[in-house]
């Protein structure tokens, strides 16, 4: 009989796809459905980056792109890490990627193989425990509670090292819990790393200009680890641009060099129209991401408000990014009509079912007892969801 391979049987597949695709089918059957569980900004992609990609389609730029991207985009990106983070590559250093996502399957497939440990703080993004799955590699997961704004401490992290350490990967602001490290907190990280030679930091910073307190710190600034640091970056979050697909690291060349040659072999260079439309996003007028991260703290404001307001929930504010992440662990061995919310997936699959409000479980970020629930919605659609949420949480006895 034939199967599958070993390597795709271990992969799980993603809640936060799985929950959408699920609201997406109940809301074609008729319900009412308001879906908090995409994490994509709700905007339209800003017009001057659209303008851009309609040019590249008039210039003819239809042909294969360079494997590590066109050297404009590269330029472009080199200048903005100057520019907006003080950080010094070199156009050779920079990979461009079909979206973050892809940069840091790269990154992991490079560095990581058999025997090798990867720590990752919890909560954390669904696909990192998944990747380094598929580099054969052994996860390490850090767990940080809400109490502590869900950041990992120096002593947790130099308490998960051993000879085997291979990378840590690190998201500030984070996905799903909206943490942000500071540069003390930072600083205090690298000089754990600092100690240990073999270690390289991923640092995911996809969320960088969704930050609500003031200047975005990376690990990168650090002279002491910068040169085991892999930048992950990209234009979706920023710049309303999820389905355009332009991801980047930039890296050690020696890990970039990796990253080109692996890239080579199974997607190549990213789609030609997107970098073009890429460039003008970072090159261009940036006050698009302002606004936009303006209407974010709004939300952010009113959902953190609303929320507080249900029993029992516990609430932090995030610093970053467009989750709410409640630990709604009170609510578990609770009931109603007969219902018994065994999990947080239970209880995700309960409000969807009784008030029509699509949400993600913790559990598959590492966090089984709490809800990510996404602002990148109206904020009429986030004050009837949280009403709803409020209105069946209450239900449970």
């Amino acid at each position: 009989m034939t199967k599958l391979s070993e390597r795709l049987e271990r992969l799980s597949p993603s809640e936060t796809l799985a929950m959408s695709q699920k609201s997406a089918e109940l809301k074609a059957q008729g319900l009412d459905i308001i879906n908090l569980s995409v994490g994509e900004p709700d905007f339209f992609t800003p017009s001057h980056i659209k303008e851009a990609a309609k040019r590249a389609v008039d210039d003819n730029f239809s042909f294969y792109s360079p494997v590590p991207g066109y050297a404009d985009l590269r330029k472009a990106i080199v200048d903005k890490l100057k520019r907006e983070n003080g950080l010094d590559y070199a156009a050779e250093q920079v990979v461009v990627s079909n979206g973050a996502k892809q940069s840091v399957c790269n990154t992991l497939l490079s560095i990581v193989g058999p025997g090798d440990e990867v720590i990752v703080p919890a909560p954390y993004w669904v696909s990192y425990v998944e990747m380094v799955k598929l580099a054969e590699g052994t996860n390490v997961v850090v767990s940080a509670s809400i109490e502590q704004d869900f950041k990992i401490t120096p002593a947790q992290l130099e308490a998960a090292i051993t000879p085997r350490t291979k990378a840590l990967i690190l998201c500030s602001p984070s996905n799903p819990t909206g943490s942000v490290y500071s540069r003390d907190e930072l600083a205090g990280l690298a000089q754990v790393i600092a100690k240990y030679p073999q270690i390289i930091v991923l640092s995911d910073e996809i969320y960088e200009h969704i930050n609500y307190v003031g200047k975005h710190e990376s690990i990168a600034q650090f002279d002491e680890i910068r040169d085991r640091v892999v930048v992950i970056n990209g234009v979706s979050k920023a710049y309303a641009m999820t389905g355009w697909r332009i991801g980047f690291i930039a890296a050690p060349l020696w890990i970039a060099k990796a990253v080109n040659k692996l890239q080579g072999q199974y997607t190549s260079g990213p789609c030609s129209i997107a970098q073009k439309a890429a460039v003008a996003a970072f090159a261009g007028d940036q006050s698009c991401v302002e606004e936009m991260r303006v209407q974010f703290l709004r939300r952010r404001d009113v959902g953190v408000s609303l929320l507080r307001e249900i029993p029992d929930l516990k609430v932090n504010v995030p610093q970053g990014a467009f989750y709410l992440f409640p630990d709604a662990g009170a609510y578990l061995g609770r009931s109603a009509g007969g219902r018994v919310i065994g999990d947080i997936g239970e209880l995700a699959m309960y409000l969807l079912e009784t008030a029509n409000v699509a949400t993600v479980g913790g559990a598959a970020f590492g966090a089984p007892r709490c809800l990510r629930l996404s602002y990148a919605t109206s904020e009429d659609n986030l004050t009837e969801a949280i009403r709803r949420i409020k209105a069946a949480l209450l239900q449970l006895k």
